[in-house]
């Protein structure tokens, strides 16, 4: 029996905007919901932190990085369809 792939993302977000708030609820939402016990989360606030954002090529906020396993998916917005985010982020759905 193959040991369940952890995930590690990490959140680009501005500030307190209305987007980043509902992104970082959506996001632990699904990782708690689908990922339990297997992922981490690293939020990076482009205000305080551009150059990580430079470096990251992140653009527009919110932006989800999924940084393993690899290969490496990014994808943009509030997260809140769960469907799309689990689909772009490779992220199997828990079964019922």
């Amino acid at each position: 029996m193959t040991a369940p792939r952890s995930f590690r993302f990490c959140l680009y977000v501005a500030d307190d905007s209305q987007n980043s708030l509902e992104a970082s609820a959506n996001l632990l939402a699904i990782c708690n919901e689908h990922l339990a016990g297997r992922y981490t989360i690293e939020i990076v606030d482009v205000l305080s932190e551009p150059e990580r954002a430079e470096q990251a090529d992140v653009v527009m906020t919110p932006t989800l990085i999924r940084l393993s396993p690899t290969p490496a998916r990014r994808m943009v917005g509030n997260l809140s369809q769960t469907e799309a985010v689990l689909q772009a982020m490779g992220i199997e759905p828990r079964s019922v």
